[in-house]
């Protein structure tokens, strides 16, 4: 039965049309859908709508909906229409009125924003915790390359000297760098929406401090409607700071691609990370790094899709935000693959010692050899134009 059910059967085609992949995605955020669920079982507690014993049933009986879930044998129909409505018409199934007290003091608006945003926070998390295991993976590889030159380019062009330990430096950075933007859009994410119903609170006094502290929140939503308005925003958020991080993983896969390369050789893949042709018998493919690289495309245009999404609806939760799941749930995964794949081709790279030394040509000390000039009280102005005269042949 739909949570919503009037008594009347709605068009099969606008069923589908209007369900859409939800029952499919649901099963992403169905764990967090129970143990919020479990949580708000507490809230009608303290508020006289369950008794204890109620209380310990319903627990019970959505324990056992996870494990039925955990082992795959939990389905959501489309007639459930969600994960939500199937969760609660398991609960009546089993506990006849007492399953249907469960909606109490909720909303479908506040239950699938509290299971998203425990989902959201467990994937930061993970995020956060692959970004530091990839910088752990830099800092090894700076360890052992500390005294290994190599040319910095500008314009794709040697610029001046530069080294492996550095050059991974700047990775390593950036990556500091994204793992805050993930921590700052975690803050924001760290609110506690369950209570605040379609957005405009429940006529009934629950205390939304014990659902926030049983679910680990930081704090409740200040104002019930901006549960809704934020949905969509926060979401592109996550996704933005998903794009961050691609955005450093393609420069260094774009780095690795070049300096890989025979005519380099800087660096060198383990076979077993590279693919071959199926005309050319020669070819060792840096695929992986080229879709690492070609990922934030597919993320970006996620990010841009849900902000989109979000434009020109008026306040309250409107059904258009339901597309936002999706592209969400992708862009998460899809960073979390790029960002495990990175470690990996960083575990087995190779760095060539010797072909690095011998790459540091002349040309890179052309700034160098101006500033010795300078030293000696030659301006500098002066001194450029003397070492590009005297050593390039040109002004």
């Amino acid at each position: 039965m739909k949570l919503w059910d009037k008594g009347y059967t709605v068009d099969q085609e606008i069923e589908a049309f209007t369900v859409g992949k939800d029952p499919s995605l649901d099963r992403e955020i169905l764990t967090f859908d129970i143990e919020a669920s479990k949580a708000h079982t507490a809230v009608l507690e303290a508020v006289g709508v369950l008794t204890n014993q109620e209380k310990e049933r319903l627990i019970a009986c959505l324990n056992e909906i996870d494990e039925l879930h955990r082992i795959g044998e939990f389905v959501i129909k489309q007639s459930d229409e969600d994960g939500h409505t199937a969760i609660e018409n398991f609960l009546t199934a089993k506990l006849g009125d007492l399953g249907k007290k469960i909606h109490t003091a909720r909303s479908r608006n506040d239950q699938v924003l509290v299971a998203l945003r425990l989902y959201q926070k467990k994937q930061l998390d993970e995020l956060i915790e692959l970004l530091n295991g990839l910088n752990k993976q830099i800092e090894m590889l700076q360890a052992d390359n500390k005294a290994v030159p190599m040319p910095g380019f500008t314009h794709t062009r040697k610029a001046m000297p530069h080294s492996v330990a550095d050059w991974l430096g700047a990775f390593k950075e950036s990556l500091t760098d994204d793992r805050a933007l993930m921590m700052l859009v975690k803050q924001l994410i760290d609110k506690n929406p369950l209570g605040t119903g379609a957005g405009f609170g429940v006529p009934l006094d629950i205390d939304t401090k014990i659902s926030t502290d049983i679910l680990g929140f930081a704090a409740h939503v200040d104002y019930p409607l901006y549960t809704q308005n934020s949905r969509g925003k926060l979401d592109a958020h996550i996704l933005y700071s998903c794009v961050s991080a691609l955005s450093t993983l393609n420069k260094l896969s774009s780095d690795l691609i070049l300096f890989t390369m025979p005519e380099f050789n800087y660096f060198t893949l383990p076979d077993d990370l590279t693919t071959g042709s199926s005309i050319m018998p020669h070819k060792k493919n840096p695929d992986v790094l080229e879709l690492i690289r070609a990922q934030i495309h597919q993320v970006l245009a996620q990010t841009q899709q849900v902000m989109n999404t979000n434009v020109n609806i008026i306040s309250g939760y409107n059904r258009d935000v339901q597309l936002t799941k999706e592209p969400l749930i992708e862009g998460i995964h899809a960073t979390k693959r790029c960002l495990k794949m990175m470690s990996l081709v960083l575990s087995g790279l190779k760095i060539n010692k010797e072909i690095l030394e011998e790459s540091m040509s002349d040309e890179l000390f052309s700034v160098k050899k101006a500033y010795e000039l300078v030293k000696r009280g030659v301006p500098f102005r002066e001194a450029y134009r003397i070492v590009s005269e005297d050593e390039f042949g040109h002004i």
